[in-house]
């Protein structure tokens, strides 16, 4: 099969860059190339279904790798304009996160889908791409299953390894290792974080608000407040999936410090659970936190430091018990020993070098191929900024894909 334009992958990034290509070369065959049995499952599962496809604030202190240089574009295609354009209306939250209006992510992948028919891109899905290669002025890819495909430009958006039940397993970046592009270390981001079991014994389905803080060797890499989830292995929520990305960098040497009372100085704190002893004097240890804390967790904290039989009366304990209490309160620290398996994690961490891309997103190792989304090394915090990235590189691909066939004889 013949096409002018083959893009590799039909996830946000890969749709955003054949709508791009499209309307910048309307004559120009585009086709999409996706592996599973239809474009944008992955997309279906963002937002926990309603599909968190953009942030209001797209500053670059949100992202993180080698593209990050590149994040000014992320301002020129704001998500809620791409999809105005589209028909489908968005609203922010609080924190500037956007959804569809609709508050369904079946939206906004049948508003894509509607676009992609009317602009007469092709989808051809089963295709599992193996290789390709430069055959004079074109390439010629081959699929697993035997289909070819010979193309002109060839854009390749196929994701990293984030969630491979929707696709994307990285074997388009471990061909591309193979081809001499700069691979950066890769490891799951927004993602949650393995812990010793021993270290979160009963707290697993607890839920607590609280600063989460990641260090390495003393030294405070990040912060962020927000909701923690205990597992019985890892600790999750938003502010704990924003640290996953060091992973790739502090691996082995990652500590997550966490305080449960960030509204509470330490001597405020201190006065509370004196009063705790007051109040509750001839209650078992048990109750002494429950004021404060989920049951499981507030027993958790008490047992874990002042090692007495939970059946003491709270008025038994000392001065120096409550007060190292209080500092493991506002200081419960836990070594990391890895990221969750792929099938958790949202995004990829690392990826193609921006030694290897142009401003253009076109190869710099290979004329006419152009690359985008979360194959490239570049990732966001959790909060729509990753679906901002894929659809901004994307639409910027296509574009210059696309405005490379002008004038070309075709």
């Amino acid at each position: 099969m013949f096409a002018d334009i083959v893009i590799v992958g039909g996830g946000a990034s890969g749709m955003a860059a054949a709508i791009g290509a499209k309307k910048t070369a309307p004559e120009a065959e585009v086709v999409i190339a996706e592996r599973l049995d239809r474009v944008g499952k992955k997309l279906l599962a963002t937002g926990n279904g309603r599909c968190n496809l953009g942030n209001k604030d797209v500053s670059p202190a949100h992202y993180h790798g080698s593209f990050r240089s590149m994040s000014g574009l992320l301002g020129n295609i704001p998500a809620d304009e791409f999809f105005r354009s589209m028909g489908v209306l968005c609203t922010a939250d609080e924190q500037g996160r956007m959804y569809p209006r609709s508050n369904a992510a079946a939206t906004v992948l049948s508003a894509l889908r509607m676009q992609l028919d009317e602009l007469g891109v092709k989808e051809v899905c089963g295709f599992e791409m193996s290789t390709y290669l430069r055959k004079g002025g074109t390439y010629e890819l081959s699929s697993n299953g035997g289909q070819k495909f010979i193309c002109r430009k060839l854009i390749l958006a196929a994701g990293g390894y984030a969630a491979p039940q929707y696709g994307t397993d990285g074997a388009v970046i471990r061909l591309l290792r193979e081809k001499g592009y700069r691979i950066e270390k890769i490891c799951p981001a927004v993602a949650p974080l393995r812990v010793s079991p021993d270290s979160v014994k009963g707290l697993k389905g607890v839920r607590t608000k609280g600063l989460v803080q990641a260090y390495s060797g003393g030294k405070l890499l990040a912060g962020e407040e927000g909701e923690i989830q205990f597992t019985e292995n890892s600790l999750s929520g938003i502010c704990v999936f924003n640290m996953a990305r060091y992973c790739q960098e502090y691996e082995g040497r990652l500590e997550i410090r966490l305080d449960l009372a960030p509204d509470m100085t330490y001597d405020e704190l201190k006065v509370y659970v004196l009063e705790q002893r007051t109040k509750r004097a001839e209650l078992e240890l048990n109750d002494l936190l429950t004021g404060v804390f989920a049951k499981n967790l507030a027993v958790y904290l008490v047992k874990n430091t002042i090692g007495r039989p939970m059946t003491d009366r709270i008025a038994d304990i000392a001065d120096k018990e409550i007060e190292k209490l209080c500092c493991r309160i506002k200081s419960l620290d836990f070594t990391v020993t890895g990221s969750s398996p792929w099938k958790s994690a949202q995004v990829t961490a690392g990826g193609v070098h921006k030694s290897c891309v142009g401003d253009d997103f076109g190869s710099l190792l290979e004329k006419g191929v152009y690359l985008c989304g979360e194959i490239l090394d570049m990732d966001g915090d959790c909060g729509g900024f990753n679906l901002q990235w894929a659809w901004a590189s994307g639409m910027a691909a296509g574009r210059n894909c696309g405005d490379s066939l002008k004038g070309a004889d075709r």
